[in-house]
C-alpha cells in the first residue's frame, strides 16, 4: 500500500512538474509577445519592470496639412533628466548656464523626479538646436536634448480629424487578425477612425534606462535609446486642410458667436476641403458627454430655403421657370396673408431671389403631379441624398471611405408624405422631413459652379510615408448617378447671383464684397422650443468668385431664436477672409 502510494505523489508530482515546465514553455518560447487574450508583450512588460523610460514618440502616425505641415503633432527639443542624477555628481551649473536656468531649477526638478522627466513638466522648456548640441557635447550621463513628438493642444478641425483612445474590445474587433497590445492607441472618431489602420503605430521611439528593484543603476548608467526598425512607418495623412484657412475660420466663427453650427470650404477645382468648422468644441475631458464629439457639417440637418436650389433645376427641365408667370409672394404656403413679407405678384427669377415661399411650395406640388419622385431625383442629381466623401478601392479594402462617420440626407420618409399636397409644399421650401448635410450643400454648390459635374469631395490627398516618400494617392473621382444638365447649371448661376444683384434678394448684403458671390439662404424651423419661442437654423450657401468660381462655402447657426444667430456676418467675413489669402499667396508668387 505505501508502495502505491508512493508511486501515486511520484507520478503526481512529476504531472505538476509538467505542468508548470508547459507553462513556462508557453510564457518563455511561444507567447512571449501576445500573452493571454490581451495580447500583453512578456519581453515589454518584463523590460518595463526594470526599467525607467521617456517616450519620445509613441509611433502612431498623424495628419498633415496640404502643404505638409503637422496638424496634429510637434516636434519640441527638450531637456530630459534621469531620477538617477540625485545620487551621483554632475555638473548641473553648466547646463543651467547653457539654458538660461539656474541651477537650484535643476536640482530641484530631479530631486522630486521619480521616473525620467522633461524640464518644465506640461509647459516644456524649449531648447534651440545650440543648445541641444551644446548639451549632448557634453555626455553627461542621464542629461539628454532630444526631440519629443507632442500631440497639439489647439487642435484645427477636431471634430474633423477625429479622436483616438484605448479601447481593447473595439480594437479587437477591429482587427481580428492583429496581434496588438491591448493598450494600443486606435481612431474613434473622424479622420483618425477612417485611417485607423494606417496610422497604427509600429513601436514606441524611447529612453531606456535599466535598473534593479531599488531603483538603482542594474548596467551602470548606460541610456539606450530604442526605436522601430521599419524606417518607413509611422505614415501620415496629408489632409487637403489649408492650414491658415482653417485657423482663421476657426476665429470667425468664435468671433461671430456659433455656439452650434459651423462652416464647410471646399475647392472647387479639386473638390477638396480646404476648411471645415463644427461647434461646440470637443470636450477632451469627457468628449462623449457632450456635443461637441459629433462633426455637425457631417450631420443631417433641416436646410430650409437652401433647398429651393432643388425645386428650382426641377422647373427649369420641366418648363416651370418662365418668367411670364406670377406668384402671390404676399401669402403663405396655405394661401393666408403672410404677416412678414408682403412681396406682392412675383415671377419666378424674382420669387427665388427674395425666398418666396410660396412659389416653391406651387411649383413643388406641379413637379409631384409629374412624377412623385421628381424631387427625389433632383435632390440626387446635386449629391444632397448620397454620400458625398470620397470611397473607393484600396489596398484590401474594397469601399474604404475617407469621411467614414458623413450621413446621408433624405427628402422624404414616407408614400404618405410623398402623395399629400400639404407635405409636398412644405418640402418645397425645405421644411418636413428634408434632412441634408451641410457638407452636402457645399459640394451641391461646387457642382452648380463646375457645369453640373458632381465630384467626390476629398479630405485627404494622399498617404505618405515617414521618409516623405508617397505611400497612396487619392484621386479625384465623379460620383455616381445622374446629374443636372449644363443649361439647368447655367441657369441656377444666374438664380444664384441674383440673389445677390437683386435690391430685395436675402443675399443683397453681400454686393460690395472684394469677390462676386453667388448663393441661397435659408431659414428652416426646427420644430425644438426655447421656452415659447421655436429655434431655427440659419443658413447661407453660396460659391465665389462668380466669374471664375474658386470657393464653396457654407456657413450655419444651428437651432437659434428667429431673430438672432444670423450667418451673413460670418458668410461676408469668410469672403474677405479668403481674398485676402489669396492676395497674399499671389503677392508671394
Amino acid at each position: 500500500m505505501w508502495r502505491n502510494r508512493a508511486i501515486f505523489i511520484g507520478v503526481f508530482f512529476i504531472c505538476m512538474l509538467a505542468v508548470l515546465l508547459a507553462r513556462l514553455v508557453q510564457i518563455q518560447l511561444i507567447e512571449t509577445e501576445h500573452f493571454t487574450k490581451h495580447n500583453i508583450n512578456l519581453v515589454e512588460a518584463s523590460v518595463k519592470q526594470r526599467s525607467q523610460e521617456m517616450v519620445l514618440d509613441n509611433g502612431r502616425g498623424g495628419f498633415l496639412d496640404r502643404d505638409g505641415e503637422s496638424l496634429t503633432q510637434q516636434t519640441k527639443t527638450v531637456l530630459i533628466l534621469f531620477p538617477f542624477l540625485k545620487n551621483m555628481e554632475w555638473d548641473s551649473k553648466k547646463i543651467a548656464d547653457i539654458i538660461g536656468t539656474t541651477e537650484y531649477t535643476l536640482t530641484k526638478t530631479i530631486a522630486e523626479a521619480k521616473e525620467p522627466v522633461v524640464l518644465g513638466g506640461s509647459k516644456p522648456v524649449e531648447l534651440s538646436s545650440e543648445q541641444m548640441t551644446n548639451i549632448n557635447s557634453l555626455k553627461i550621463p542621464g542629461v539628454f536634448a532630444v526631440n519629443k513628438k507632442y500631440r497639439v493642444q489647439n487642435d484645427l478641425a477636431e471634430q474633423l480629424l477625429g479622436i483616438t483612445g484605448q479601447n481593447e474590445e473595439q480594437l479587437a474587433a477591429r482587427y481580428p487578425d492583429k496581434k496588438l497590445s491591448y493598450d494600443t492607441l486606435m481612431g474613434l472618431t473622424g479622420l483618425e477612425k477612417s485611417f485607423d489602420e494606417f496610422l497604427l503605430p509600429d513601436g514606441e521611439s524611447k529612453l531606456v534606462y535599466h535598473v534593479d528593484a531599488t531603483g538603482g543603476p542594474l548596467f551602470g548608467v548606460n541610456v539606450k535609446y530604442v526605436e522601430p526598425g521599419n524606417p518607413f512607418y509611422p505614415v501620415n495623412i496629408k489632409t487637403t486642410i489649408d492650414k491658415e484657412l482653417q485657423e482663421n475660420a476657426e476665429q470667425l466663427a468664435d468671433k461671430h458667436g456659433i455656439k452650434k453650427g459651423g462652416l464647410v470650404l471646399l475647392d472647387i477645382e479639386t473638390n477638396t476641403v480646404a476648411a471645415m468648422v463644427s461647434r461646440p468644441n470637443i470636450n477632451s475631458s469627457s468628449p462623449y458627454e457632450t456635443e461637441g464629439i459629433n462633426n455637425f457639417m457631417l450631420k443631417q440637418q433641416i436646410v430650409g430655403s437652401v433647398f429651393k436650389t432643388v425645386v428650382a433645376a426641377a422647373a427649369i427641365d420641366n418648363k416651370l421657370d418662365n418668367n411670364d408667370a406670377v406668384y402671390n409672394c404676399s401669402q403663405k404656403i396655405n394661401g393666408d396673408p403672410d404677416p412678414v413679407y408682403q412681396h406682392g405678384m412675383l415671377n419666378f427669377t424674382d420669387s427665388f431671389a427674395v425666398s418666396c415661399n410660396n412659389t416653391f411650395a406651387t411649383i413643388a406640388k406641379d413637379l409631384q403631379n409629374m412624377d412623385e419622385h421628381m424631387l427625389e431625383d433632383y435632390a440626387n442629381k446635386l449629391s444632397l441624398t448620397a454620400s458625398v466623401g470620397w470611397q473607393g478601392s484600396i489596398f484590401h479594402s474594397s469601399d474604404f471611405k475617407q469621411i467614414q462617420d458623413e450621413e446621408k440626407g433624405r427628402v422624404f420618409l414616407s408614400e404618405e408624405a410623398r402623395k399629400d399636397k400639404n407635405y409636398v409644399a412644405l418640402t418645397g421650401i425645405g421644411q418636413n422631413e428634408v434632412r441634408v448635410t451641410p457638407l452636402a450643400v457645399a459640394n451641391m454648390m461646387a457642382t452648380i459652379a463646375r457645369g453640373g459635374e458632381k465630384q467626390a469631395v476629398r479630405v485627404a490627398s494622399e498617404i505618405e510615408y515617414k521618409n516623405g516618400s508617397t505611400l497612396l494617392t487619392f484621386d479625384q473621382k465623379k460620383l455616381a448617378g445622374d446629374t443636372i444638365k449644363p443649361y439647368t447649371a447655367e441657369r441656377l448661376q444666374k438664380l444664384l447671383r441674383e440673389v445677390v444683384e437683386n435690391k430685395e434678394g436675402t443675399g443683397r448684403w453681400f454686393q460690395d464684397l472684394p469677390y462676386e458671390v453667388a448663393g441661397k439662404s435659408g431659414t428652416a424651423e426646427t420644430g425644438i422650443y426655447k421656452g415659447k419661442e421655436q429655434l431655427h437654423n440659419k443658413w447661407f450657401a453660396g460659391y465665389f468668385p462668380y466669374d471664375n468660381p474658386k470657393y464653396a462655402l457654407v456657413t450655419v447657426n444651428l437651432e437659434v431664436f428667429a431673430d438672432e444667430g444670423g450667418v451673413n456676418p460670418l458668410f461676408a467675413d469668410m469672403v474677405k477672409m479668403v481674398y485676402e489669402h489669396d492676395h497674399n499667396e499671389n503677392k508671394q508668387e
